[in-house]
């Protein structure tokens, strides 16, 4: 019996198990264990194979840029904790108010300066829904776009560096982090400035669904806002500039900028004096919580590409991929459209376990550069954050919405920054300068 199906077939069980429910780890290393004794019934290979599985397993553990993900996840809880966010929002929301649109630009500016600042995107979301989104309804502003741009702007810290997405694709992709981050620097910048051009197109069309704020409202005099803003961006600033500017003059590997990042965020909370046992102890156990989760994924989406690969299934999907119509550009088609239609159903993490492994062989054969390809990779993934019905960051932002706001007004308010975001991804594609301008 030939045993060609094997590999396909093991695909196919493990999407099965995956969209059944199943956790996505559980799912591959089940899979995995399941096809392997096939396989070695079929005389593909021996039990001997697995014996490999555990040294692979000791390298994702011993793997110094990993080490980076926890960092910036300490980093960016505690920064969320401390209430930084908070002072960033109802500040520049003072400073843009008197603009038509005012708020939703200061949303747009505070998600890009929090994404530089953290990097995590579940605390951006949670933050500026629970401060901005009261008060962008209680001035008139339309539910759909209240709702659209908080969620988009949250995700900016999944293209914007620092970014936890960003190391781990650098870990899949074996290139370096640093290069990826000053890859994904301009298409980061560029679609926060699109969310914006967007927010003062839409203020101009439908005034009433974004107006400006009232002038009682507005009562803090221009030197004494002046300083206010002064003093809640040179914290973040500073610390940016630490984080980044050590990775990109070489001072610093990431996994080092990472931790210095996160001794930064507790001593901003501490300066403010809002360094709590509390605090402490939330962030710990979340940082803990989303590693976890992350080793586990490793662990998974290893052994299920061990035992792929002795079923040959990984000679399958290569020759299946470079073999398309159109070379390279039926390899970006197809790779693009799988990320984006898989992520309306699962998590960008699962996603590029998951994918990365089967694209990254057939991009290195027909020659397309990995860094620039993990950066168009990254945008694609930020739109699993908004597209329902599994987008994260709609139920982060339903969550924390008031009751009146329905589910279905979220989902309409984002459709139009995904379609900015597939905008941003196919200027990536048309321009690949904007990634590799400085590499």
């Amino acid at each position: 019996m030939s045993g060609d199906w094997l590999g396909p077939l093991m695909f196919v069980v493990a999407f099965a198990l995956i969209f059944s429910g199943y956790p996505v780890a559980f799912s591959l290393g089940g899979t995995a264990l399941i096809f392997a004794a096939i396989g070695v019934e079929f005389e593909y290979f021996e039990w001997g194979l697995m014996y490999a599985l555990p040294e692979r397993i000791f390298g994702i553990m011993s793997n110094y840029v990993l080490l980076a993900v926890p960092f910036f996840i300490f980093m960016g809880t505690m920064l969320e904790r401390s209430k930084l966010a908070e002072d960033l929002l109802k500040t520049i929301g003072m400073l843009f108010g008197p603009l038509r649109g005012g708020l939703a630009l200061a949303v747009v500016f505070v998600g890009a300066l929090l994404a530089a600042a953290t990097g995590v995107v579940g605390a951006s979301v949670v933050a500026m829904g629970l401060i901005s989104l009261p008060v962008m309804l209680r001035y008139g502003y339309s539910q759909a776009l209240s709702a659209g741009i908080i969620t988009a702007s949250g995700t900016l810290g999944q293209i914007i560096p620092p970014s936890v997405v960003l190391v781990v694709l650098a870990d899949q992709l074996g290139v370096s982090v640093g290069d990826l981050f000053i890859g994904s620097l301009v298409p980061g910048v560029m679609l926060a400035g699109l969310y914006a051009l967007y927010a003062v197109g839409y203020a101009l069309v439908f005034p009433a669904g974004a107006p400006a704020l009232p002038i009682q409202d507005r009562d803090i005099a221009g030197s004494e806002l002046l300083q206010r803003v002064i003093w809640v961006m040179i914290p973040p600033l500073v610390l940016i500039l630490l984080v980044l500017g050590s990775i990109f003059a070489g001072v610093a590997t990431p996994t080092e900028a990472g931790a210095l990042g996160a001794v930064g965020a507790v001593l901003l909370a501490a300066f403010n004096r809002r360094l709590t046992v509390t605090a402490l102890e939330d962030c710990g156990r979340e940082t803990a919580r989303l590693t976890a989760m992350v080793v586990f994924l490793l662990i998974g989406s290893t052994a299920f590409a061990l035992v792929f690969r002795g079923l040959y299934g990984d000679i399958w999907i290569e020759e299946l991929l470079t073999n398309l119509p159109g070379g390279r550009i039926g390899l970006l088609f197809v790779a693009n459209l799988s990320i984006f239609v898989l992520g309306c159903f699962l998590d960008f993490f699962e996603i590029a376990f998951i994918l990365l492994p089967l694209l990254v062989p057939a991009a290195r054969v027909l020659g397309i550069d990995l860094v620039w390809f993990g950066v168009m990779v990254a945008m694609n993934l930020q739109t699993s954050f908004l597209t329902p019905p599994f987008g994260f960051a709609l139920f982060y932002l339903r969550g924390v919405a008031p009751p009146e706001m329905r589910t279905s007004t979220i989902y309409r308010g984002v459709i139009p920054f995904v379609l900015i975001q597939l905008l941003a991804l196919l200027s990536i594609l048309a321009f690949p300068g904007l990634v590799t301008w400085a590499l």
